[in-house]
């Protein structure tokens, strides 16, 4: 691990930055960063080379499970589609998710975030009763811990069709997540009586001033338009706090037409989109004994051409949701540059997992610029295709101007969670 003194102004000559986030109209530019007090300075110091090494700012992963995170040995999915991992976590979160338990993966996940350069969390927590009252005292907890390294917030997590009385039954969970600070969160299917289900859900939501997130339409069928019932409530009630929604798998299903008109309601109601191109990757078109044929990403290009505010994010993490993954947030932009074809385009793609997410969670917002906080990643990669091309797994992670240690965890240390001899 690189390390540079700590008492006095050092100066990181010849680095490349993207242009955006020094007021520079370049995809890369070159510049150097002087490191002072904990912060970005504009006077000079000792000297470092750095022969055009990248830098971008910490992270933000705006839609994770650590909830779920690292149940997979205990809990894989028996045949890797969508049923199977709803199936699969409900039956592990009632044997399994004590306070003892979530905690102990949390703080797992952490740790790897932590480690690969990830500095802003918004978790979804699954919240059926009476699991928002073991997670979500576990979350208070894991946030104070956790504060000075990672900033967290949570989203609470329910299936639009659980509960028969969402204004009523879901009225305890939306208390804890107000006391907790949190979002209000669901998931919606395309039920008949969805609309009303949204009604009960906004109101909740506005009488405690929360924003609120949603998982939407994260299937292929093309008949599943719930991304357009909440745009459509969105300007019908006129709300005014943050709306996210993740996934909006089905629009790249729909005819063209259709989902583009479907965005055009989406860009004037101002949501903000977040796309999960791995989990998606994983589950959608999977059928057995067949090569799937459709990627499952959301259309991206087109959202960006209106004006959406769209990020990438990592989303579960060796859950059966999601096999693989370690919330790398590096990882993420490889693998959406490659599946989602985001070189080539005039789409600003770095945005998307720097600024654009920062923006939609209210987390302060990335920047190199004089006076910012030192908290960046220093890769050896000099250009993107370096960047891209290997995984980046000797990246230097500068926090408050001092390299951390970016060991990563033992996945040992979960053992005794897997095994119930142990």
């Amino acid at each position: 691990m690189r390390s540079w003194r700590t008492d006095g102004p050092v100066r990181l000559r010849n680095v490349s930055v993207p242009g955006s986030l020094i007021g520079l109209s370049d995809e890369l530019a070159t510049t150097d960063i002087t490191i002072h007090q904990g912060r970005i300075a504009d006077r000079g110091g000792v000297d470092i080379e750095m022969d055009r090494a990248m830098i971008l700012p910490c992270f933000v992963d705006m839609h994770t499970h650590l909830d779920k995170g690292h149940i997979w040995p205990r809990a894989g999915n028996p045949d890797g589609t969508f049923p199977g991992a709803l199936s699969t976590v409900a039956a592990d979160r009632q044997a399994n998710w004590s306070p003892e338990d979530v905690a102990a993966r949390m703080e797992f996940s952490l740790k790897c975030a932590w480690a690969h350069g990830t500095r802003a969390i918004r978790t979804h927590i699954d919240s059926l009763a009476p699991q928002d009252e073991i997670s979500w005292p576990v979350f208070v907890e894991m946030r104070s811990k956790w504060a000075d390294r990672i900033v967290l917030q949570g989203s609470s997590l329910i299936g639009c069709d659980s509960l028969d009385d969402i204004g009523r039954d879901y009225a305890d969970t939306a208390d804890i997540v107000a006391a907790a600070g949190g979002v209000l969160g669901m998931v919606t299917y395309d039920v008949p009586d969805l609309r009303d289900r949204l009604i009960d859900f906004f109101t909740l939501a506005g009488e405690r001033d929360l924003e609120v997130d949603f998982h939407v339409d994260e299937t292929l069928d093309a008949s599943s338009e719930t991304l357009r019932t909440i745009a459509d409530l969105v300007l019908e009630i006129g709300w005014t706090r943050a709306v996210t929604v993740g996934h909006c798998c089905s629009l790249s299903a729909q005819d063209e037409a259709r989902a583009l008109d479907t965005l055009d309601v989406v860009a004037k109601a101002g949501l903000n989109v977040v796309s999960l191109p791995m989990c998606n990757l994983y589950l959608q078109d999977r059928q057995a004994d067949r090569t799937p044929r459709r990627r499952g990403v959301t259309l991206v290009h087109e959202m960006f051409a209106r004006g959406i505010n769209v990020s990438f994010a990592s989303d579960n993490t060796r859950d059966p949701f999601y096999a693989y993954g370690d919330l790398d947030m590096l990882e993420v932009m490889r693998q959406a540059t490659r599946i989602a074809h985001l070189d080539h385009s005039e789409m600003n793609w770095p945005d998307a997992f720097l600024r654009n997410p920062a923006e939609a969670c209210g987390f302060a917002p990335p920047s190199l610029a004089e006076g910012a906080t030192a908290d960046f990643i220093i890769f050896r990669a000099r250009n993107w295709t370096e960047l891209f091309a290997r995984p980046q797994s000797d990246r230097i992670i500068v926090r408050r101007g001092v390299p951390i240690d970016t060991t990563l965890p033992d996945y040992a240390e979960l053992d005794h969670l897997m095994d119930p001899d142990q």
